[in-house]
């Protein structure tokens, strides 16, 4: 990780070449931008060896950046009120060491996404609903420059030649960021937290996610090495699911993890995780999903775990499943485990082989569980709300078959979705595999209540 004096000195510079520490629009919105600016420059010029080896010591830092800006304000004879000593050293503390007027949205455990659409606007998810805030950047090169902060520690880069860039903040939270020409309204940053602690089952069923039969079944599709694919929209909570399954698999067996931008937080001991590279400066040294896919198998693991199929390697995924590597997980964006099917088909000619329809349908059905439908529902809830086993293929169509749904009744006076969870009343197929396991399962785990 960049350390704090190299990152710093980095955005001094990058203000100089702007030929400006602030706009001339913002100094007028800001009486205290000019103090603002020689304390950060100051902040850089004081620190010492402690402060930039012991990143993780929060509160000695901000302690000595209220020292040094206390320390400027005597020598300059300004003198502030409480609330506005106290806010601009949140600003020089954010703008130091933090993402700038987005970082008290990163801290704040109750935001689970942060989107900047330009300068002016900033909306974060709070409790399933969208909010616009009163943060704003002091101009587009203020949003560059959080940027080029989220991105230059992974060896990253985003510039005009390479306008978009997937990458992740040191606790894991998923960032996509998309700078103009591209974004019309300026640079945009999309970013997905993740809790600091891992999600257990255990709360998915206390936030309403699944039930407890829901979860004893899917611990038993895990240990007895089933495929399962999650499926979802765009912020359904897939990869939280993801990451509760893979809770379930044994410590004493090897996981392989494959991702795009490293997200995932298993706890087991055995863990290699892999990451995609995007092209350098020059255009080469790309490494996608579907070379580390390849390469996996060569690992000797007893689990794989794909972050997200999206291309051609979902061919590869599926013929790992089908030769040996049973157990695997992995999610894909559909509205329904139809969907899911088709869009596996689609990717998997994405990959450039010309294998006729009905000869993908037979590797995704022998390749493929179980799929679990995941789903943001308009009140903000997230639901799984189909466990579906995929049964195998009758002439051209592969047979799917709900083994567990959510059935949506209506709105209570909050205007929450009501509805209740239900088995079927049908068995799966695999029955017996799932005996194999040795998972005791509830007698009457499928019958309809």
């Amino acid at each position: 990780m960049m350390s704090l004096l190299k990152r710093m000195e980095q955005e001094k510079g990058e203000m100089q070449a702007d030929g400006k520490s602030v706009s001339k629009e913002s100094r007028k919105e800001d009486p205290h931008s000019e103090i603002k600016s020689i304390i950060h420059k100051k902040i850089i010029e004081k620190v010492d060896a402690g402060f930039q080896q012991d990143e993780k010591d929060e509160q000695r830092i901000n302690a000595q950046i209220a020292d040094i800006v206390e320390e400027t304000l005597k020598e300059r004879d300004i003198y502030l009120s409480r609330t506005d000593k106290h806010n601009m050293v949140r600003y020089i503390i954010d703008e130091s060491i933090g993402f700038g007027p987005i970082s008290r949205f990163l801290i704040d455990e109750e935001v689970s996404e942060v989107m900047v659409n330009g300068p002016k606007q900033v909306y974060i998810e709070k409790k399933g609903k969208l909010v616009m805030t009163d943060a704003v950047f002091e101009d587009n090169q203020h949003v560059m420059r959080i940027i080029e902060k989220i991105v230059s520690p992974l060896g990253r880069r985003i510039d005009e030649g390479s306008p978009m860039v997937d990458a992740r903040l040191p606790d894991g939270s998923r960032v996509n960021a998309i700078i103009p020409p591209l974004a019309l309204d300026g640079p945009s940053i999309t970013i997905r937290k993740f809790s600091k602690k891992p999600l257990d089952v255990g709360k998915l069923i206390e936030f309403g996610t699944l039930t407890a039969d829901m979860a004893v079944f899917l611990e038993a599709c895990i240990k007895a090495r089933l495929n399962i694919v999650v499926s979802g929209g765009t912020g359904s909570g897939k990869t939280t699911t993801l990451n509760v399954l893979s809770s379930f698999i044994p410590n004493d067996e090897r996981i392989v993890t494959i991702e795009d931008a490293a997200e995932l937080q298993l706890r087991q001991e055995h863990v290699v995780r892999l990451e995609s590279r995007p092209p350098n400066i020059e255009g080469k040294g790309a490494i996608h999903i579907r070379d580390l896919v390849k390469n996996s198998l060569r690992m000797r693991p007893d689990r794989i775990v794909i972050g997200e199929v999206r291309g051609g390697e979902a061919l590869d995924m599926l013929q790992a499943m089908n030769t040996g590597h049973d157990g695997s997980l992995t999610t894909g964006h559909a509205n329904s485990p139809r969907d899911m099917l088709a869009r596996l088909e689609t990717m998997v000619l994405m990959a450039g082989m010309d294998l006729p329809v009905r000869a993908i349908r037979e590797q995704i059905s022998s390749a493929v569980d179980v799929i679990v439908q995941q789903s943001r529902l308009k009140d903000g809830s997230r639901k799984v709300t189909h466990i579906t086993e995929v049964q195998g293929m009758e002439q051209d169509t592969i047979i799917l078959q709900d083994l567990f749904l959510f059935n949506q009744k209506g709105f209570d006076e909050k205007g929450r979705i009501t509805g209740s969870y239900g088995p079927t009343g049908i068995r799966p197929k695999f029955m017996e595999k799932l005996l194999n396991a040795r998972v005791p399962l509830p007698p009457n785990l499928f019958s309809m209540h």
